[in-house]
C-alpha cells in the first residue's frame, strides 16, 4: 500500500511522462507512413525473438497452453502489424471527397490526424494480445502512449514493460503498471484518446472519467454473447465450433459464448454432439479433461470462487449438469461444464459467466429466441447457427450486437476488414485494422474555397430579394 507521498510522487511522474509525450505528438504529427512502420516492424521483432517468453509468462499467470498464447496473443499481433505495414500509406492519404452542388467551386477533403497522446488499459484474460494490438493501431495513427496492464497477469505484464523499455523512450511510449489505483490516477489525465477493454461496470467508471477532459474513448466491454442453434443447422459441426469458442482460455474470453438458445426438437442431438466434441479437444487419451495440456486455468482465486458460486446457484434453483461440474480449489480447474434446465433467475443468466460454464435453454419458434436476446443488454457478439436464410436474414436485421458470426463463433476476431466492438452496454467505438487506425484518428474536413466571387458571396448581408430566392431555391431543392 503506497502512502500520501509515494501517490503524490506516482503521479508526478505520471503527469511528466505525459507531459513529454505531449511533445512528441507534435513531431509524431508529422511522421510519414515509413516512419511509423520502424515503429511497428521494432515491436514485430521484438515478438519473434521472444516468443518463447511470452509463453513461460502466460503459462505462468494462468497455465495458458503455448499454442494458445501463439494464436491469440502472438498470431493476432503480429497480423494487426502486418495488416498496418500493408496498408498504412493508404490509410493516411488524404480522401477527397464529392462537392454539393450549393457549393460548386469548393472542393473537400478528409485529412487523417493523430488524436494526440493514448491511454492504454488492458485486461487480464489476453494480457499481451490487448495491450499490444492497440498499440498498434496507436503507433500507425502516429500517436504516442501510456499502457496499464493488468495487475493479475504479473509474469505478461513485466515482459511487456521490458519490450517497451527495450523499444521506445517513455517520451513515445511507456508502461505503467500497479493495481487499480495506479489506473485511476493515470485516469485524471488530459488523455486525448482513451482505450479500454474490460467489463461494462468499470467501462462506466473510465468514460465519467474520460468526460471531465472531454477526452474521447474506445470501451471494447463484454456481455452475455448469445449463440442461436436452429433446427436445420449442422449439429456436429456447430458443437466443435461451440466447444473451441466457449473453452478456449477457459471460457474466459469476451467474445466467447455465453449460452446457447437451442432449437428444442435438436437439444438431445446437439448435447450428445458438444459432449463427443469436448471428449475430442481436451481428453483424447481418456485420461481426464484435468490432466490436458490443452486447457488453461481460472486467473485467480475470486474469479474461481465466483465461479463455483455461480454453478452452486444454478444446481439449488433445479439446473441440470450435463456434462463436467467438477472443481478444483487448489489448482483453480474448473472442468468444462454443460448445464440445461436453467432459468432467468439464475446468476448464470443474470451476469456475464466468463469461464467453463455454458448453459442451454430451448426454444420454439425462433421469435421466442429474438425476444429473449433483445430483452437484455446488448451484447459484444451473437452466434447464429442454420442454414435457413430467411431465419439467417431475420436475426441479422431484428436483433442488435456488437458482431455477428454465421455458423461459427469468435472467429471474427482475426478478421481484420471487418470492425470490432459493441455496442452501448458492449462497448463503444471500434477496433482492428483500418477501423483501429480511424479510432486513434481525428479525421479533420478540409474545404478549399475559391478566391473571389463565388456562390457564398450572393449569400452576405445585406439581404435583399435576390438573397431570399436562393435560399429558399436551396430549401426547396436541397
Amino acid at each position: 500500500m503506497l502512502s500520501l507521498t509515494e501517490k503524490s510522487v506516482q503521479a508526478d511522474v505520471f503527469f511528466e511522462t505525459l507531459l513529454a509525450q505531449k511533445t512528441t505528438t507534435n513531431s509524431w504529427r508529422i511522421s510519414t507512413a515509413a516512419d511509423r512502420i520502424v515503429r511497428l516492424k521494432k515491436i514485430q521483432n521484438w515478438i519473434k525473438v521472444h516468443q518463447k517468453d511470452l509463453h513461460l509468462a502466460l503459462l505462468s499467470d494462468f497455465q495458458k497452453p503455448p499454442i494458445e498464447t501463439d494464436l491469440s496473443e502472438i498470431f493476432t499481433v503480429t497480423s494487426e502489424i502486418n495488416h498496418a505495414i500493408k496498408n498504412l500509406k493508404a490509410w493516411m492519404k488524404p480522401k477527397s471527397v464529392s462537392t454539393p452542388l450549393p457549393l460548386i467551386g469548393t472542393s473537400g477533403k478528409i485529412f487523417y490526424e493523430p488524436k494526440g497522446c493514448a491511454l492504454i488499459i488492458a485486461p487480464w484474460n489476453y494480457p499481451f494480445n490487448l495491450a499490444i494490438g492497440p498499440l498498434v493501431s496507436a503507433i500507425a495513427a502516429g500517436c504516442t502512449a501510456i499502457i496499464k496492464p493488468s495487475e493479475l497477469t504479473p509474469n505478461t505484464s513485466s515482459l511487456i514493460q521490458k519490450m517497451i523499455t527495450e523499444l521506445f523512450d517513455p517520451s513515445e511510449v511507456a508502461v505503467f503498471q500497479g493495481e487499480s489505483d495506479v489506473a485511476q490516477e493515470l485516469l485524471k489525465l488530459p488523455f486525448d484518446h482513451i482505450f479500454f477493454t474490460g467489463s461494462p461496470a468499470v467501462g462506466k467508471i473510465v468514460m465519467k472519467a474520460a468526460a471531465e477532459n472531454l477526452t474521447s474513448v474506445t470501451l471494447e466491454l463484454g456481455g452475455k454473447s448469445p449463440a442461436i442453434v436452429d433446427q436445420d443447422a449442422n449439429l456436429k459441426d456447430t458443437a466443435e465450433k461451440l466447444v473451441f469458442g466457449k473453452f478456449i482460455n477457459c471460457g474466459q474470453t469476451c467474445v466467447a459464448p455465453d449460452y446457447l438458445l437451442v432449437q428444442e426438437t435438436v437439444k438431445e442431438e446437439l448435447l450428445m454432439e458438444l459432449k463427443v466434441a469436448l471428449k475430442k479437444m481436451y481428453d483424447p487419451k481418456f485420461e481426464g479433461i484435468e490432466k490436458s495440456p490443452d486447457l488453461a486455468r481460472i486467473i485467480n482465486d475470486r474469479h474461481f470462487d465466483r465461479l463455483v458460486k455461480s454453478l452452486k446457484d444454478g444446481i439449488e434453483k433445479g439446473a441440470t449438469i450435463e456434462f463436467g461440474g467438477k472443481y478444483d480449489s487448489p489448482s483453480r480447474y474448473i472442468e468444462p461444464t454443460i448445464i440445461s434446465q436453467v432459468c432467468d433467475d439464475m446468476t448464470l443468466m443474470e451476469e456475464e459467466i466468463f469461464g467453463p460454464i455454458l448453459p442451454i435453454k430451448t426454444f420454439s419458434q425462433l421469435d421466442d429466441a429474438i425476444s429473449f436476446i433483445n430483452s437484455k443488454p446488448k451484447p459484444l457478439a451473437l452466434y447464429y447457427f442454420g442454414s435457413n436464410t430467411t431465419h439467417t436474414t431475420k436475426v441479422l436485421k431484428e436483433t442488435s450486437s456488437g458482431g455477428v458470426v454465421i455458423n461459427d463463433c469468435v472467429i471474427h476476431f482475426l478478421d481484420l476488414e471487418i470492425p470490432f466492438g459493441g455496442v452501448n452496454n458492449s462497448g463503444i467505438g471500434k477496433a482492428h485494422g483500418h477501423f483501429g487506425f480511424l479510432a486513434f484518428s481525428n479525421e479533420k474536413g478540409v474545404l478549399k474555397q475559391r478566391v473571389g466571387l463565388n456562390n457564398a458571396t450572393l449569400l452576405r448581408p445585406p439581404y435583399g430579394a435576390a438573397a431570399k430566392k436562393i435560399i429558399q431555391s436551396l430549401i426547396n431543392w436541397f
